[in-house]
């Protein structure tokens, strides 16, 4: 077995970029066949005093599902948006459906989705 402790996981974890935790989940999810959004849903079934969380959802992730005919333009408003870089912004974009933004509040969550979707893009919130 390992010596990598759980602390040193979550160390680990919290030094990376949330675009990778995002990969990581996801490749964690197909490894497994499992679904973290479906274990959310999941978790107010089991208790009643989850529930109410739920229904006030305060942060969202904006996911692009597609880059639409526009790729140039969505690459563009992903840059404006995450700050990245002109490889990662294109390698995020090729690589929909990515999420861009995660945790956001509400309005900057629709904000974000107007802008992308103004680009040509398909965006989910979630």
């Amino acid at each position: 077995m390992s010596n990598i402790t759980k602390e040193q996981v979550i160390e680990w974890l919290s030094a990376q970029p949330v675009i990778e935790l995002a990969g990581l989940v996801k490749e964690l999810e197909t490894k497994w066949g499992v679904s973290a959004a479906v274990a959310v849903a999941a978790a107010p079934a089991g208790g009643g005093a989850a529930a109410p969380a739920a229904e006030a959802q305060t942060e969202f992730t904006v996911i692009l599902a597609n880059a639409g005919a526009n790729k140039i333009g969505v690459i563009k408003e992903v840059r404006a948006i995450t700050g990245l870089g002109l490889k990662e912004a294109k390698d995020l974009v090729e690589g929909a459906p990515k999420p861009v933004k995660e945790n956001a509040p509400k309005a900057e969550a629709e904000e974000i989705k107007k802008k992308l979707e103004a680009a040509g893009a398909k965006v989910e919130l979630k």
